[in-house]
């Protein structure tokens, strides 16, 4: 589930499919977020990279793979700090017209 997770969502992919969603993350905290988790049930998490991160008051712009359409509309997404924290889980539609995850 994990490799799953990982191969699902691609960060900042210059070629993107027309039916792949693209979305803002934004980090409105005073820490980078140094990487992102994603769970389609709230239990099992995956790994989402991140490259570098993304600074405290920076955003950065993400794409939801075309080969999850298919999957539900709700994830679970939550940032992990350059301090070791991690935030509460973010609830994220992605039938929503407003496709901004913000971290605060």
């Amino acid at each position: 589930m994990r490799s799953l997770l990982l191969a699902t969502l691609l960060l900042a992919l210059p070629a993107v499919s027309q039916a792949s969603y693209k979305f803002t993350i934004e980090n409105n905290t005073d820490q980078d977020i140094v990487g992102i988790e994603v769970s389609e049930d709230g239990e099992s998490w995956g790994d989402f990279d991140v490259g570098d991160g993304i600074p405290a008051g920076g955003s950065a712009e993400a794409t939801w793979a075309e080969h999850t359409d298919e999957g539900n509309c709700e994830w679970m997404f939550r940032a992990e700090f350059e301090g070791g924290t991690t935030s509460e889980a973010i609830a994220f539609d992605f039938c929503e017209d407003d496709l901004t995850i913000e971290f605060e």
